[in-house]
């Protein structure tokens, strides 16, 4: 029976914007990044809890402005869901979707297909 699993985890980490008409200084968010994936078997668990935990070890406690895979970009929770959605698929989890909370009012949601 296959079913649809998502997994939650908290990261701590700075960011700043600095791109032409979105510019803010530095500061930090207690994140948090909920993942759903399609699930052949309860086993598949594993690798997705595994993806997801090696993605936020990528982030936490770090500047997000200073990570290779958001160069160029600002460090937005779009940003995040969309890196953390490809993350995922090359992990070869069967991601619905990612959301990324960047504080309690404050969300993106990415799900599969709208990527760019």
């Amino acid at each position: 029976m296959a079913f649809t699993l998502s997994l939650r985890r908290p990261f701590v980490a700075d960011h700043f914007h600095d791109l032409p008409g979105f510019q803010e200084d530095r500061h930090g968010h207690n994140w948090e990044i909920e993942a759903a994936a399609d699930l052949a078997q309860e086993s598949d668990e594993t690798l997705l809890a595994t993806a997801l935990d090696a993605w936020v070890a990528a982030v936490d406690y770090r500047l997000l402005n200073d990570l290779p895979s958001l160069a160029g970009r600002n460090p937005t929770a779009e940003a995040l869901a969309e890196w953390a959605l490809r993350d995922l698929q090359a992990a070869a989890v069967n991601p619905r979707w990612v959301k990324v909370r960047e504080k309690a009012n404050y969300w993106a949601l990415c799900r599969v297909g709208e990527a760019r």
